[in-house]
């Protein structure tokens, strides 16, 4: 399989919780913290600057929206959980789905990536997303997004004190903005969809 992504396509986006897509194609999912970075991540792993629309304001996202890489898998990318300014019900409501994706969906994706801030680490809300993704028996990979936000001895450390915390999660240093650490992520997307 290509690692090299010159196709991606927005297919579908879904409220409920319908997740079947006819073709049957393999898919990966990509969760995380609102602001952790997680469009920016789609985005720059397919080289288009809005396949995922990113915003100034976190926690914009509200459905799961389904790409077609390659006409060979697909990207599915759920809202951002934990952020403060959108009601209470509201927030509850998207956990509340991812959590049903995670343990009630027909559809398993062959990994879940995880997104999280490089500098702010794993927080208590991605330690609950872990614990249920563990449960049920899910592929984690964790990706600590924007590494370029630190010196390199501090980074180092930082990879190395999430590592210790999760040591049974692969964990990849990756940067949106710099794209360093495209290669690794994308090797691990196309071995998860082979």
């Amino acid at each position: 399989m290509d690692i090299e992504i010159k196709k991606a396509e927005f297919v579908k986006g879904v409220v409920g919780d319908d997740y079947s897509l006819k073709d049957n194609l393999p898919h990966v999912s990509f969760f995380g913290r609102s602001n952790a970075g997680k469009s920016s991540v789609i985005n720059s792993l397919v080289n288009k600057k809005n396949l995922v629309k990113t915003s100034k304001t976190p926690g914009k996202t509200r459905e799961a929206n389904f790409f077609r890489i390659n006409n060979a898998f697909y990207f599915a990318d759920f809202p951002g959980y934990g952020y403060a300014k959108r009601s209470i019900k509201e927030r509850n409501k998207m956990i509340k789905r991812i959590f049903w994706y995670i343990k009630n969906s027909e559809v398993k994706p062959r990994a879940v990536f995880l997104i999280i801030d490089a500098k702010v680490g794993l927080t208590a809300l991605d330690y609950e997303m872990i614990e249920a993704l563990r449960e049920n028996n899910h592929k984690i990979i964790i990706v600590a997004n924007k590494i370029d936000k630190l010196k390199k001895n501090d980074l180092e450390k930082q990879i190395e004190s999430i590592k210790n915390d999760v040591p049974d999660i692969p964990v990849l240093a990756y940067s949106a903005k710099t794209k360093q650490g495209k290669e690794n992520l994308l090797k691990k997307i196309v071995h998860a969809c082979q």
